[in-house]
């Protein structure tokens, strides 16, 4: 597989170009600023209740919008509905965000751990992205996710999430999660991506993307042993 030249440069935002004093993570007002800003993008997907995908990060809605349910127990329009802090922005779709980016910065959707992985998330991301001219990846730390694509959807490129490949049995499932998932990258925390094991997969052809580089100090740390990186919290 070709991989696409976004891949590689320019770095991505991590939930889109967001901040405290500025737009609400993953939410349509920090996409839109990061493709203002020339940069590409990282986002988080779950299923909502009525098979939408939708686009947030944590499982539970209390501390990104204040309240005490799980994302999957709510429509797409229940989502929509609900205030993120710090800004107007609702939960968006996956739909609503590729309707904004329009192919203007190289995605990374990343599949979250969720009761819908393992068919009924991945169909539907899947579904979404057919019909999407713009370069987008799917990352995961679910091997079977990935597994998914590679057998319905193998032009997809796909990326595995990983940390804690220094620890022998971290690592050792890292291998197992490989053979399952057959990544064409590696998307590995910041720590296993400068390791002896992402050197091995790297030299081996496998492109790493760090994460989740919080300074211009860590990123040059990082750099000689990646590809591209993941951050957040400063202009990179």
């Amino acid at each position: 597989m070709t991989l696409p030249a976004g891949l590689f440069a320019p770095p991505f935002a991590h939930r889109g170009l967001w901040g405290v004093d500025g737009a609400p993570e993953n939410s349509l007002s920090a996409f839109g600023a990061a493709c203002r800003a020339g940069f590409g993008i990282e986002l988080d997907v779950f299923l909502s209740a009525d098979g939408e995908p939708v686009v947030f990060h944590d499982d539970n809605l209390e501390r990104l919008a204040g309240i005490k349910t799980r994302v999957w127990d709510l429509s797409a329009a229940e989502l929509s509905a609900a205030r993120l802090r710090g800004g107007p922005d609702g939960i968006p779709s996956l739909r609503q965000v590729l309707e904004l980016v329009a192919g203007r910065a190289m995605l990374l959707i990343e599949i979250k751990a969720s009761p819908a992985v393992g068919g009924p998330l991945e169909s539907a991301v899947a579904a979404v992205l057919d019909h999407y001219p713009g370069p987008a990846a799917v990352i995961s730390f679910e091997a079977r996710a990935l597994a998914w694509f590679a057998a319905n959807r193998p032009d997809r490129p796909r990326g595995l999430d990983a940390m804690n490949l220094y620890e022998p049995e971290g690592a050792a499932a890292f291998e197992r999660a490989c053979t399952l998932a057959a990544p064409n990258f590696l998307a590995l925390e910041l720590t296993a991506a400068t390791g002896e094991i992402a050197a091995q997969h790297r030299a081996a052809g496998q492109p790493v993307i760090a994460w989740t580089v919080r300074s211009a100090q860590e990123a040059a740390r990082v750099a000689p042993h990646c590809d591209n990186f993941i951050f957040e919290g400063f202009t990179a």
